[in-house]
C-alpha cells in the first residue's frame, strides 16, 4: 500500500498548489461507462480499489471511499493501510459525499473535480449542494501532472456488426433517432455513451474489457451524423461502411470545436445523466438545451425479433458450454487441485469452443464458501481458495457471442449441505420463481415487482443489498438500462421486448453466498376487460441444483415451474450433446415429485 500512500501525497501537493482542499475522483470515464479503458481508471490508480462502483474523496487531512454493499468486504481488504476510510453507502450511519465535505471543509474552501468524469446532472447537483455549505466546486484535472505514466487512449480498429445479427441497419436506426429528436423538439443530439453509439452505428470493438464498444463521440442532426473517433481506428472497409450509412467521421477530440460552432438558433438534445460536463461547457450558452433520457438508450432497450432470436441461440451455446464444464468439474473436484481461478479459466475454455463466442461479458465471479458472500468477488492467484468436496460454490459468469450476451449464476453444493444452507437456497429460489412467473399490467415499473423476489426473505427478516434485475445488451453491455428490477424507484416501465436478469441472492458474511440468475424477456401474457398484461419468458438454459432445494418449502406452482423449466432445458440442449452428456443433463433435470 506504500505506492497508494505516495500517490495520495503527490495529489495533495497538487491540491495545495491549486488552492483546492478536497478532490472527488469517481470510478468512471468521459462516457459514463461501467467498464473503462486503462487511461481513465483514476479512482483505481489513486485508491487501489478495483470495484466497478465507487468514488474516492481525498481531502487535505482525511480520505474516504464510498461504495455499495456489493463491495464492502472487497473494499476492506483493498483499502487496508491506505489511510482511506471505507464509507458504506446505504448504511444509516454513513454520510453522503456532500454531507461529509460540508462537515470536513470550511466555507470558502474549494473542491476540485475533473469535469470529464462527471455527468452534466451530477456536476450541477454537486455544485448546488456544495454552494449551500459555502463551498465552491471547480473544474480542474489535478491528476494530469500527478499520474505521469498514464496509459494512452486505445486505438484498436473496430468492426461492422452485420445486420443479420442486428435486424436493422444504421440508417434505419438513425431515422428512428431523428424521429425521437423531433418529438423532443431538438435538431441536434450530442452522444457520449459508448454502448448507445455502438448500437446506433452497428459497430463493435474491444477498447474496454467485457463490453464490445468503441471509444467515440457522436453528433446527430436533421441531415447528417458525425462519428468522432481516432483516425487510427478506421480501416478502408469501415470508412466505406460509414459513408454508405450516411455517417461522416472526424477526429475524437474535434467534437469540442464542433460543439462550439453550433449556431445558437439550434435546440440541442443531451442526456444529462451521461454527457460529461466538459463537453457540455463547449455548447454555446445561447442554444436551447433539451435535457432528457437519450432516445437511443430507450430505442435499444426494446429488442427486435432478430435480436431475440440471437439471444436464444446464445443461450443454447452457453448452456452447452456450462454442461460440458460442470461434467468436467464433477469429474475433477475430488483431485483437491481445483481453485477458484482454475475453474474460471476452464469455463472460459469451454465457452471458446462455441461458435461466434467473442469473450466474457464480465469478470467471472467464482466464489467458494466465504468468498461467495462477496457479491462481486474476483479471485486472484493470491486470494483463490482451493475447492473441497463440501460447502457451497457460487459461479456467476457470462459470454459475449455475436448472437447475444449471456449472464448466468448457479450456486451448487460440493457436499455435506446443511439444513440452513438448503433453507437459504430455497428462499432465494422462491424469489427467483416469483419474478419468473409474475404477470403484471402494462405500464408496470420494475420497482413494483421487486418485492416478489424478497417477500419470502423479508417474512423472516432477511434481505440482500443489490438489485434483482438489470437490462442486458445485445452483444453489448451486460448491464444495460434504462429498465431494471430493484427497490429504488425507476420511472421506466417494463415493455415488450425488454431483456433483463432475474437474480435474487442471500449472503452470509464469512460463510457463503447464494444467487440464482437467469435472463428473462418481457412477453405478452393476457388481454382482459381490465387491460393488457405482460409476463416474463425465461431464456437461460441450465439446471438448478436440486440437491440444495428444501422441497417442503415449495408449493405446487413452484415445483411445477422447476419441473417445466428443467424439461425445457433438457429438450433444448440435448440435441447438441453427446450421449454421456445427455445422461448427465437428464439426471440434473429429473422431475421433482410433489
Amino acid at each position: 500500500m506504500e505506492q497508494i500512500n505516495e500517490r495520495i501525497a503527490s495529489l495533495r501537493k497538487a491540491m495545495n498548489k491549486a488552492g483546492v482542499t478536497a478532490c472527488i475522483i469517481p470510478g468512471t470515464d468521459p462516457h459514463a461507462s461501467e467498464y473503462i479503458a486503462e487511461c481513465w481508471k483514476e479512482r483505481i490508480w489513486i485508491a487501489g480499489f478495483t470495484g466497478s462502483a465507487g468514488t474516492a474523496v481525498i481531502a487535505t487531512e482525511k480520505a474516504g471511499l464510498w461504495t455499495d454493499s456489493r463491495y464492502f468486504l472487497q473494499a476492506v481488504e483493498q483499502l487496508d493501510n491506505t489511510g482511506i476510510e471505507l464509507m458504506k453507502q446505504g448504511m444509516p450511519e454513513t454520510p453522503d459525499i456532500i454531507s461529509w465535505l460540508s462537515t470536513e471543509l470550511k466555507p470558502g474552501e474549494r473542491v476540485g473535480v475533473n469535469a470529464l468524469m462527471f455527468s452534466v446532472n451530477g456536476y450541477a447537483s454537486m455544485k448546488s449542494d456544495l454552494k449551500i455549505a459555502g463551498i465552491e466546486l471547480v473544474s480542474i484535472d489535478l491528476l494530469a501532472d500527478v499520474w505521469t505514466d498514464r496509459p494512452l487512449l486505445p486505438t484498436n480498429p473496430f468492426f461492422v456488426f452485420d445486420t443479420k445479427y442486428t435486424g436493422k441497419s444504421a440508417a434505419e436506426k438513425l431515422a428512428a433517432t431523428r424521429a425521437e429528436m423531433k418529438k423532443a423538439k431538438a435538431n441536434i443530439f450530442v452522444m457520449s455513451a459508448l454502448d448507445d453509439i455502438a448500437w446506433l452505428f452497428n459497430i463493435r470493438g474491444n477498447d474496454v474489457d467485457y463490453n464490445p464498444v468503441v471509444i467515440a463521440y457522436a453528433l446527430v442532426d436533421e441531415e447528417k451524423a458525425t462519428l468522432f473517433i481516432a483516425p487510427e481506428k478506421l480501416t478502408a472497409e469501415t470508412k466505406q461502411y460509414l459513408k454508405n450509412e450516411g455517417v461522416i467521421t472526424s477526429d475524437y477530440l474535434d467534437i469540442y470545436e464542433t460543439l462550439k460552432q453550433i449556431s445558437t438558433s439550434n435546440a440541442v438534445l443531451i442526456d444529462g445523466a451521461k454527457l460529461n460536463q466538459s463537453l457540455y461547457e463547449s455548447i454555446p450558452s445561447g442554444c436551447a438545451i433539451r435535457n432528457s433520457m437519450s432516445p437511443v438508450f430507450k430505442l435499444k432497450s426494446i429488442k427486435n425479433e432478430t435480436e431475440i432470436a440471437g439471444y436464444r441461440r446464445a443461450m443454447i451455446k452457453d448452456g452447452v458450454a456450462l454442461t460440458k464444464f460442470f461434467i468436467w468439474f464433477e469429474d475433477n473436484i475430488q483431485t483437491g487441485k481445483l481453485t477458484e481461478v482454475s475453474v474460471d479459466k476452464k469455463l472460459y475454455e469451454f465457452r471458446t469452443q462455441q461458435e461466434n463466442f467473442i469473450g466474457e461479458s464480465f469478470g467471472t465471479i467464482a466464489g467458494y464458501g466465504a468468498h461467495g458472500a462477496i457479491v462481486h468477488y474476483k479471485a486472484t492467484e493470491e486470494s483463490a481458495s482451493t475447492l473441497k468436496q463440501e460447502g457451497i460454490f457460487l459461479l456467476d459468469s457470462g459470454g459475449q457471442y455475436l448472437d447475444g450476451t449471456t449472464d448466468i449464476t448457479r450456486t451448487v453444493t460440493l457436499g455435506n449441505s446443511t439444513k440452513a444452507q438448503k433453507k437459504d437456497f430455497t428462499l432465494v429460489l422462491k424469489g427467483h420463481i416469483a419474478i419468473g412467473t409474475a404477470v403484471f399490467p402494462v405500464n408496470t415499473r420494475g420497482s413494483q415487482l421487486d418485492i416478489l423476489a424478497r417477500k419470502a426473505m423479508w417474512d423472516i427478516g432477511i434481505n440482500y443489498g443489490h438489485g434483482t434485475g438489470h437490462g442486458v445488451g445485445h452483444f453489448l453491455n451486460v448491464h444495460e438500462g434504462p429498465q431494471n428490477i430493484r427497490m429504488d424507484e425507476n420511472p421506466v416501465v417494463l415493455q415488450l421486448g425488454m431483456f433483463m436478469s432475474n437474480e435474487p441472492g442471500l449472503y452470509r458474511t464469512n460463510e457463503y453466498g447464494i444467487r440464482t440468475e437467469n435472463l428473462i424477456l418481457v412477453v405478452p401474457a393476457v388481454k382482459t376487460e381490465f387491460g393488457e398484461f405482460l409476463k416474463f419468458k425465461t431464456l437461460t438454459l441450465f439446471p438448478i441444483d436440486q440437491y440444495l432445494i428444501a422441497i417442503e418449502m415449495l408449493d405446487y406452482k413452484e415445483i411445477k415451474w422447476i419441473n417445466d423449466y428443467h424439461a425445457n432445458v433438457f429438450e433444448t440442449l440435448s440435441p447438441y450433446l453427446s450421449e454421456i452428456e445427455k445422461m448427465w443433463l437428464k439426471n440434473k433435470c429429473k422431475m421433482i415429485k410433489e
